[in-house]
């Protein structure tokens, strides 16, 4: 059960929209929830007469501080601001904060905000806290409610890290689907029959299907079942080699961060 949730926040206007997602969370599991702060600023002067934080960095950590607070009424909540501007400062105590966490929620790098936001600190915190990260697209509304979430397995060591982790947030769903990728059709349905036996333990009801992968695409293909399929969140492992020779590490991951519609759960 989650009981301890981060949330990065900065200036962008998506910051709204996932701190409401993981208010919701915390309030339905009556989990303590973090607010992490960070986002990249200049100072004017460099040196040690450097006027840190600048003004547009305070003004904004203010305004998330107030935001938070309201949105957190009734929980027992921090706010915490980072307080440092550069790209590498800020990856490497994003993804150490992380680490005492049981989901960190996240939003999906807008190339249009690069005023503030990271480049690749999603993909840091991935490789580098060891918790699942629940990341929200910068475009659509959504809700923390997930009630048709679409499983993608590979057997592999990330996915059935992403199956564990998103019980919490998939119990109570109307139907999960487990979509195996294989290049064998009986080995991907004996995997999906134990999926759903795990899911089964758990009061999941669950259903399958098996797409057998001959050609590069696989990532495409998935995004574009989750949404013939209606899905409102994709649970899928992180920095997987997805089992195929053409696809190196992590090419999947950075795809789907690129391109993802819905919210995505991703353990590594």
């Amino acid at each position: 059960m989650l009981k301890n949730i981060m949330i990065h926040l900065d200036g962008g206007e998506r910051s709204g929209v996932r701190l409401k997602i993981a208010a919701d969370l915390a309030k339905s599991s009556n989990a303590r929830l973090v607010g992490v702060f960070a986002q990249r600023a200049q100072a004017k002067h460099v040196g040690p007469n450097s006027d840190w934080p600048p003004e547009s960095y305070a003004a904004a950590a203010q305004a998330s501080r107030k935001a938070f607070e309201l949105a957190t009424t009734g929980l027992t909540s921090k706010w915490i601001d980072i307080n440092r501007g550069g790209d590498s400062a800020i990856l490497s105590l994003v993804s150490e904060k992380a680490r005492y966490f049981d989901l960190v929620v996240m939003g999906q790098h807008d190339r249009d905000a690069e005023e503030f936001a990271v480049p690749d600190l999603i993909e840091e915190v991935l490789a580098n806290s060891g918790r699942p990260v629940l990341i929200i697209p910068y475009v659509g509304e959504f809700t923390a409610s997930f009630k048709h979430p679409l499983i993608a397995w590979n057997a592999s060591r990330e996915s059935a890290h992403a199956l564990n982790d998103s019980i919490t947030l998939i119990k109570g769903c109307d139907e999960a689907i487990i979509l195996s990728f294989d290049s064998t059709i009986a080995r991907a349905e004996e995997s999906c029959r134990e999926v759903s036996a795990q899911l089964g333990c758990h009061g999941i009801l669950s259903r399958s299907e098996v797409m057998v992968i001959e050609e590069i695409g696989i990532m495409d293909m998935l995004l574009n079942n989750a949404c013939d399929q209606g899905s409102d969140l994709l649970v899928m492992g992180a920095h997987s080699h997805m089992g195929f020779p053409f696809m190196s590490r992590g090419a999947g991951t950075r795809h789907i961060l690129r391109t993802m519609v819905l919210p995505v759960l991703m353990s590594s």
